[in-house]
């Protein structure tokens, strides 16, 4: 898999919410390429920022690559004055995303005998908080595909951020929702609902992209209850290809210094959290 540089057409560009807005663009290389957990660089050619900014992938189906985005700054509330039939640079895919916990084959002996069995990968429970939620939403898409149904986990603000579940409805197995008011959902955050997911389900697997705080409380519960956890990690980034060092963070099992952007930006939980 290799990146490239494509000038995408807009497709669409609408508000969420106030804060959230959506972006479909036709980009049938990138799209092609991309996996879970990945991201882009975006550089709007007719805006007034130098740098290209990254954006996780949130959804591809076919050509389209969907991104979405929070209006923090300049460069994001430019992106939301474009209108379908303009174009963006895109450069991408990017990083290494999401390892899916997906059945596979293997060479088994059992009291079967010897020969190549199924292996069940078990059930994956797929978090987001916040705008991490956005590229959760291909990750479980590509599980349901696979057919391994996740159950979701979306942290939100307040109802008025409803509309994410609307992404997720076909590819969960069953979708769970907390906001910060308690509007919408369970009062609280995402890590509060986990118990009452643990007894409902059997989970193996925690793939989880969020704000910091609230990754670390849920890798460190599943490093805690031997669970296997990958966490998509966000940092500003200059370059995105590993040139720049300017997102990098030491390992806590390896003490490798390593790149989001490069190496991941998708890491095991115990290489970040302890």
């Amino acid at each position: 898999m290799s990146k490239v540089v494509e000038n995408a057409e807009i497709l669409s560009n609408r508000s969420l919410s106030s804060e959230v807005s959506e972006l479909i663009l036709k980009s049938p290389e990138v799209a092609g390429q991309a996996e879970p957990g990945q991201f882009v660089m975006v550089k709007n050619e007719a805006g007034n920022t130098f740098l290209r900014r990254p954006f996780g992938v949130a959804d591809v189906d076919g050509d389209k690559l969907t991104l979405i985005y929070r209006l923090a700054g300049k460069g994001t509330k430019e992106l939301a004055e474009l209108k379908a039939g303009s174009f963006l640079s895109v450069e991408g895919p990017l990083g290494h995303g999401f390892k899916l916990p997906v059945d596979s084959q293997a060479h088994i002996c059992d009291e079967k005998g010897c020969g190549m069995r199924t292996v069940d990968a078990g059930l994956s429970l797929v978090i987001g908080g916040g705008v991490g939620i956005a590229p959760i939403i291909y990750t479980a898409r590509k599980l349901a595909e696979a057919g391994k149904k996740p159950v979701v986990l979306l942290g939100t603000r307040n109802a008025s951020e409803g509309f994410w579940t609307e992404y997720f409805k076909d590819f969960a197995e069953e979708i769970f929702v907390t906001t910060d008011d308690g509007s919408a959902g369970m009062k609280g955050f995402a890590i509060d609902a986990i118990p009452e997911i643990m007894k409902k389900h059997d989970i193996k697997h925690i793939l989880v992209c969020g704000p910091t705080i609230m990754m670390e409380g849920i890798a460190k519960k599943a490093i805690n209850d031997g669970i296997d956890c990958q966490v998509s990690l966000e940092k500003r980034m200059a370059c995105g290809i590993g040139v720049c060092l300017g997102c990098t963070f030491e390992g806590k099992k390896s003490k490798k210094r390593w790149k989001i952007c490069g190496d991941g930006p998708v890491f095991a939980a115990e290489e970040v959290f302890d």
